[in-house]
């Protein structure tokens, strides 16, 4: 059977490029069958002395306490949605330095964190976000573990020399 199947399939990988229709007309179909993913998006950003943005989030009553950040929309660049997030939650305009994070972390769902920049200071919050708090790394309240996980791996990113300067 096996045997079958590769035959198959290489028969069809030569065929396909004479007919770029079809690849067209399949693709539609071929989606339809493949994994669906929502995706999130945060963003972590340090102070000059050091500390990381958290915002107390409405919408996560066991830890309320996290990175910034939201939905992903269709079509949207991740990129975009993060400095999105940013300015619709914290009214900052911020640059995305780096990805530092990717992980699924729930059922059909990817999650990216971002290592962020801004020279805003924070201005009105979004009604999801009750309030935000700049805390040192020894200090962080219970994290979501993606959270976490993000704030550490930025840190290490942040100590590496070409970032010192």
């Amino acid at each position: 059977m096996h045997v079958l199947t590769q035959h198959f399939q290489r028969g069809l990988a030569r065929i396909l490029p004479r007919i770029p229709g079809l690849i067209l007309f399949s693709f539609p179909i071929y989606r339809f069958f493949r994994p669906k993913y929502s995706m999130g998006v945060v963003g972590v950003l340090f102070n000059r002395a050091g500390e990381v943005l958290l915002v107390e989030h409405v919408f996560h009553p066991h830890k309320p306490w996290g990175l910034p950040g939201g939905w992903v929309d269709n079509n949207e660049d991740p990129k975009n949605a993060v400095c999105r997030e940013l300015r619709e939650e914290l009214s900052i305009q911020a640059n995305t330095v780096a990805i530092i994070v990717a992980e699924k972390t729930i059922y059909n769902h990817l999650d990216l964190a971002y290592l962020c920049h801004t020279q805003d200071t924070i201005g009105t919050l979004s009604y999801e976000l009750l309030n935000y708090r700049w805390f040192p790394l020894d200090q962080l309240p219970p994290l979501q573990r993606f959270h976490y996980d993000a704030i550490q791996q930025a840190k290490r990113l942040m100590e590496h020399p070409i970032w010192q300067n």
